[in-house]
Formats: C-alpha cells, sequence, structure tokens
C-alpha cells in the first residue's frame, strides 16, 4: 500500500512559536513532526513507497528525508510549484501511486489507527473512499461526521460546538482514483470530493479512539512536546536500573483537563507508549505504577470504575508485549494521605510487595511536580516526559 502524504502546508498559525519552516517540519523533542508520522507507518510491513506531497520550502524536507535513515521507505516527491489545494495535491500525487489502495495523510496531523483494521473495514465494505474517524466531546474547532448503521458517512457538519460525535481524522484509504477526475488542477479535496461524494453514498467511516493530535496552532503544538516522550525511548538512559515506577496520566495515557478518566472510552493511549512498554518490560525486573486517582474520592466514578479501567489498560499493554506488575493508587483527597503523591505511601507498598526494589536503582517518569518530589523523596532517578 503506498502513502501519500500532505506536507506542503505554510504553517502560518505556528509562526509564533516555530521559525519558518513547513508544517511537517516543525521540532517536536528535537526531532520533526514528519519523523513521527514515518515512525508510525513504519510499523506496518505493508507500506514501502512514501509520496510526500510538498510546496512550501520543500528543499527543506528533502535534505531532511536524506537523514532518516533508520526508515526502509522508497520516498518520492511530488511538488507543487504553486498551491494546488489539498485535492489537487492529492491528484498530483496519484500519478505515482502503483497499489490499488492508497493511504492519504495530513502532514500536520498524527492519528494513531491500526492501519490493518482500516483496511480490512475499507475492504469488507467494498468501500470506494474510506475516512478514519476520530471521537470527540465538547467540540468547535472541528466539524462533526455523521454516519448510518452502516457506517456510511452522512453528512460532514461546518464547524460549529458540538457536545459529542467524531471528527474528520485526516487520515483516508482511496480504492477509485475516478473520484478525483473532472476536476482542474486546484481544488480542494474536501469541499470537491468529500461534500459531493457522500451526497452519493460513496463515502465509509470508521470510528476510532486512538490518539489524536492537530499540531497546526500553538496549544497544540505545546502539547505534543509532553505528549511525545515514549516515541524517543532510546533516548532514555534506563542502563544500570532495575525498577521503572511510572505515574499514569500524562505519562501513559493523555490528560483530561479538568476533569478524570472515568472509563475506558476516555482513556487514551499516548503515542508510542504500548511499543515503549514492551521494550521497558524486557529490561526491568519490575513495572510498577503509581498513580493519585482523586476522582475517585471526589465520588465521580467508582473503584470499580478505576479498576476495569486499569484492567483494558493492562489488556493492551500486554497486546503490545508489555506487563505491568502492579499499580498502586491512592482516591484520597487529602493532601495528608500517606499514599497520595508526593507522599511515599505507594513507593513503602511496592517495597513490601517487592523487597528486591531498590530505589537507588530504579527510574520514574512522571509530569508533575508531585512525582518529582515523590522520586526525590525514596532516592529515586527522576525524567519527566518532556524530552526535549
Amino acid at each position: 500500500m503506498d502513502v501519500i502524504i500532505l506536507a506542503g502546508g505554510l504553517g502560518t498559525r505556528l509562526r509564533s512559536v516555530v521559525s519558518d519552516l513547513p508544517k511537517c517540519m516543525a521540532p517536536v523533542c528535537n526531532k520533526p513532526f514528519l519523523y513521527y508520522i514515518l515512525l508510525y507507518l513504519s510499523r506496518y510491513q505493508a507500506i514501502r513507497k512514501i509520496i510526500l506531497s510538498v510546496g512550501y520550502k520543500h528543499e527543506v524536507i528533502v535534505d531532511r528525508i536524506g537523514q532518516l535513515r533508520e526508515f526502509e521507505f522508497e520516498y518520492v516527491f511530488s511538488v507543487e510549484e504553486t498551491p494546488l489545494g489539498t485535492g489537487g495535491a492529492i491528484k498530483k500525487a496519484l500519478n505515482h501511486v502503483t497499489s490499488d489502495n492508497v493511504l492519504i495523510l495530513n502532514g500536520d496531523t498524527l492519528f494513531d489507527v491500526d492501519l490493518t483494521l482500516f483496511e480490512r473495514q475499507h475492504s469488507q465494505h467494498n468501500a470506494r473512499l474510506s475516512v478514519a474517524l476520530k471521537p470527540m466531546r465538547d467540540f468547535v474547532r472541528y466539524g462533526n461526521v455523521e454516519i448510518n448503521r452502516h457506517s456510511l458517512i452522512t453528512a460532514f457538519k461546518e464547524k460549529s460546538y458540538c457536545s459529542a460525535g467524531q471528527i474528520n481524522g485526516g487520515v483516508y484509504l482511496l480504492s477509485d482514483r475516478g473520484l478525483m477526475g473532472g476536476f482542474p488542477e486546484k481544488f480542494s479535496f474536501e469541499t470537491a470530493v468529500l461534500q459531493q461524494q457522500v451526497k452519493q453514498g460513496n463515502i465509509y467511516g470508521f470510528i476510532y479512539n486512538d490518539y489524536f493530535i492537530d499540531m497546526g496552532i500553538p496549544e497544540d503544538y505545546a502539547k505534543a512536546q509532553n505528549e511525545f516522550f515514549a516515541m524517543n525511548v532510546s533516548d532514555i538512559d534506563i542502563d544500570g536500573y532495575e525498577t521503572l515506577f511510572l505515574d499514569r496520566d500524562g505519562v501513559i495515557n493523555r490528560l483530561r483537563p479538568n476533569d478524570y478518566v472515568k472509563t475506558w472510552d476516555e482513556f487514551e493511549f499516548l503515542p508510542g507508549i504500548p511499543n515503549a512498554l514492551a521494550e521497558w518490560s524486557r529490561h526491568f525486573k519490575h513495572v510498577i505504577i503509581v498513580t493519585n486517582q482523586r476522582g475517585v474520592g471526589r465520588g465521580l466514578m467508582t473503584e470499580n470504575d478505576l479498576t476495569a479501567i486499569h484492567a483494558r489498560m493492562i489488556g493492551e499493554i500486554e497486546k503490545h508485549g508489555g506487563r505491568i506488575d502492579k499499580i498502586y493508587y491512592c482516591t484520597g483527597i487529602s493532601e495528608d494521605d500517606i499514599n497520595r503523591k508526593p507522599n511515599t505511601g505507594m513507593a513503602l507498598q511496592a517495597k513490601r510487595d517487592f523487597p528486591d526494589i531498590d530505589f537507588s536503582k530504579s527510574l520514574m517518569i512522571g509530569d508533575s511536580e508531585s512525582d518529582r518530589l515523590f522520586a526525590e523523596k525514596m532516592g529515586i532517578k527522576m525524567i519527566h516526559n518532556e524530552l526535549q
């Protein structure tokens, strides 16, 4: 399966925080955002050719791709001399496609969809064009996408406040190139193709509650700097350490601002975490989670809800070859609770359960001041999840 990455964006909304670069080259944890898209695609052996649709400052992308020797893709560049719009860019890039199905991605978003499943669902429905959809709550930045019980998309709604729905995740599978015909050189894929073809019942939408980020604005670009740490797992020095302590929210799964993960549907692995845990599990004698869960103490969820989430989380981690030896959590709301970080109760529980733990040979990965103080009190080496 060939892949088209739309990488010609100007990145004007990022200019306040990123120098004059194409959006896909904005640095995240010292690597261009495009690196993480390629890292994601490298998990799928069926993908061999990457067609980069480039325009603005494309020389920067061409030069950098030549330095990414860890990926064994064939790279082809489809260069826009003048902006062609998303539709024109895809149509031009299709001239380089030789596979029956072509995957199309936006170069400024990462949606951690299981592409094997996506292609299987696409084929099972004999679809001409499929879209990966991301469920969201309380959003206004994106339009809502409506589907029927047969997974056919029935409407692409304009941007407006939506309490619950699903958005276009910017990941497409195209089997019928005829859908791209009959248009001028410059046109919008979203308006000319998606909006028109949905009226004819030609587009399927499949929902995936996987990690999604669109780093086209400074707020989400800053969020990526915190959330991509596990994608750089090789940058973490673990030699000589035997036990790994992990915070949960903000380290294993995405934080919910001013809220708690109350159900499995609200749990979202950070990118690269399941694979990182597989690697860490091979190295460490003990992999332990220590997490404050005040949502239970505040009555927003039950302890049974929490243990159900943890059971599902461990199941997914084990599917990827990783393990969690023990989860310690504190549901208390008082700062004086001995088990609530930065207090040390959970570390002492771990020592009782695993007497061979040596705190001087332990690492802690966390994202907060309470994690740092917890580690400091126990003599544990602390690594903040922000590797910049």
